[in-house]
């Protein structure tokens, strides 16, 4: 029996060495990961290259992001030559397209920025794009989509037919109107009709200072349209038709930007979780130690991206186009 015991504890000693050294392993194996990301991730360092133009990539849903605002912060102190901003974003919410305005601004006023509209820059996407002195667009991209939305559903009816009634008690009528459980009142509504105008004239200010318009061009193009880059360009949304290399020649002639520099790019969202092929890594080797249970919940974290849209809170400068039937 004696003999038998002394076994047992020598296994399950064994067992927590083996178990130790896993998790010593796969915390390695991560870190190695983690930092050939950074090596070979441009902008997560805080550092760029002299002697190269920083390739800016906003893509898209725009929302409020901290990271994103202390990357552009980096890139202001970085040694990049100029900086060309791309662009293909339906919008997001009126906050956060304002916020990246303003550290595009900011960051404008230390390097040559020039933007180019890829697909679609409308609504605050096309805020963002305004914080440039120069925007190029394709012919057919999409431009324009000035305008605020507020969006909230109503479940009254549905509540109503299965027999569910939401009861509050709250401090004034207008607390946490409109709330989806019962119709939007007079007040409640105007309200809101209130925050969208306010929100809206601000929104055509900024178009008409920051493109030059009088009031006539404006009222052309605050009607909630998009516009292609054909139109916009006679509508004075944009200034010049072409691609990043268009961006590059008017660096060059406008700006004093050495020819010949390349172009890299530089990440303004270099987190780990964003990282799908560190997600991937970092899943497959916790799976070959043994942890087949964590390398799921890794494998699984991808499944939040799809409801940031749903997420969204608050006014929203965003360009929805109407379903087909």
């Amino acid at each position: 029996m004696s003999l038998d015991s002394d076994i047992i504890v020598d296994r399950r000693r064994i067992r927590r060495k083996l178990t130790f050294w896993r998790v010593v392993a796969a915390l390695i194996a991560i870190a190695a990961i983690a930092g050939f990301a950074l090596i070979v991730t441009p902008g997560a360092r805080g550092s760029f290259a002299s002697g190269s133009i920083a390739r800016v990539q906003i893509e898209g849903l725009i929302r409020s992001d901290s990271e994103r605002t202390r990357a552009l912060e980096r890139l202001e102190n970085s040694q990049a030559a100029a900086v060309i901003v791309h662009i293909n974003s339906p919008g997001g919410t009126t906050a956060g397209s304002e916020q990246l305005y303003d550290s595009l601004t900011r960051l404008k006023a230390k390097k040559p920025l020039v933007v180019v509209v890829e697909g679609l820059a409308a609504s605050g996407g096309y805020i963002t794009a305004i914080a440039s002195d120069h925007i190029i667009a394709q012919q057919s991209s999409l431009v324009g989509s000035i305008g605020v939305l507020f969006q909230f559903p109503n479940f009254s009816e549905l509540l109503k037919t299965i027999g569910v009634k939401v009861e509050e008690v709250k401090s004034t009528p207008l607390k946490a109107a409109p709330n989806g459980f019962e119709p939007t009142s007079p007040e409640a509504r105007a309200a809101l009709d209130a925050l969208v105008k306010d929100s809206y004239a601000w929104f055509k200010d900024l178009v008409k200072q920051r493109r030059g318009m009088d009031d006539t061009q404006l009222e052309k193009v605050v009607d909630g349209r998009v516009f292609t880059g054909r139109q916009a360009i006679d509508l004075k949304l944009i200034d010049q038709l072409g691609d990043e290399k268009t961006a590059v020649t008017w660096l060059e002639e406008q700006k004093g930007v050495k020819k010949g520099l390349s172009v890299r790019d530089y990440k303004l969202e270099p987190r780990f979780g964003d990282l799908s092929f560190l997600k991937t890594a970092a899943s497959v080797t916790l799976e070959a130690l043994g942890f087949g249970s964590i390398a799921h919940q890794i494998a699984q974290i991808g499944v939040v991206q799809a409801v940031d849209r749903a997420g969204m809170d608050g006014m929203l400068a965003l360009w929805q186009p109407a379903a087909s039937n």
